[in-house]
């Protein structure tokens, strides 16, 4: 498999998705892999032109300008599924959710709920570290305007299958968004999940079971952490917390993470 110039393992379209992703034994190798995907030509085309134009406050720091892995252990029983990197945000940083402000209310509210070391997220290297919960985009690369098309939500949705595949301990899945959403169902139907039908309509506070290969899944909606729902007061932090909060009694119902050594 050819490499880039960071050494990262290059794919180049939706077939080489499949298969690069399919293959990653761990997260680590999927990040890596996940980190040279250049299968959309649009969002490279948009996730370089940034990086390399920046925005003024940033002008004297290097961009990631690439597709943006997860964040979090394998052992993890809640996923944190969001709808892209904002394009200086973790195209910016190179970590999800990290150095924009729909970030400060996702790790704030982790932080509340004691599934992360701090309430801040603002760069790589930052301290922050995620306990039993793993963040994720149903979309890794920045796109134009914050919307991505139904075309680049597919292509990109192996990367999220495999890396929820990864998780054996997965019990929980919050979903931020209506795009999340719709991206979410698919690739969990695929897995094997049983989905009622019709299939359920996103909403904040929606809350779904499943049964699957793997046992039982619930799914929880919540409004998108953006600024138009948060500066409107439509997502507020305590129905973000009361989520997350639903989010972390669920996941109590398994076994938790061994001891890390």
């Amino acid at each position: 498999m050819a490499t880039d110039a960071a050494g990262f393992p290059i794919t180049r379209s939706p077939a080489g998705v499949v298969r690069s992703a399919r293959g990653a034994r761990d997260l680590a190798v999927l990040d890596a892999r996940l980190s040279g995907c250049r299968a959309c030509p649009r969002l490279v085309a948009w996730r370089e032109e940034v990086a390399r134009v920046r925005r003024a406050a940033f002008r004297d720091q290097e961009y990631w300008g690439r597709p943006v892995p997860g964040l979090g252990p394998a052992d993890a029983r809640i996923a944190v599924v969001g709808l892209a990197p904002a394009a200086h945000g973790g195209n910016r940083t190179g970590r999800v959710f990290t150095g924009d402000r729909s970030g400060d209310w996702v790790f704030a509210a982790l932080w509340r709920a004691g599934l992360a070391s701090q309430p801040t997220s603002t760069h790589v290297g930052d301290g922050l570290e995620l306990t039993d919960v793993r963040v994720c985009a149903a979309v890794r690369c920045a796109p134009p305007d914050n919307a991505p098309t139904p075309a680049e939500r597919d292509t990109c949705s192996p990367w999220l299958a495999r890396e929820l595949a990864l998780l054996p301990r997965l019990r929980v899945a919050v979903v931020l968004g209506g795009f999340g959403w719709s991206a979410l169902l698919p690739v969990l139907a695929r897995a094997g999940y049983a989905l009622p039908r019709p299939r359920p309509a996103f909403g904040h506070g929606v809350e779904v079971d499943l049964s699957g290969p793997r046992g039982p899944l619930t799914l929880l909606g919540s409004y998108h952490v953006s600024q138009q729902n948060t500066f409107t007061g439509r997502l507020t932090e305590p129905m973000l917390d009361a989520v997350v909060g639903r989010a972390t009694a669920l996941a109590a119902t398994v076994p938790g993470p061994g001891p890390r050594l």
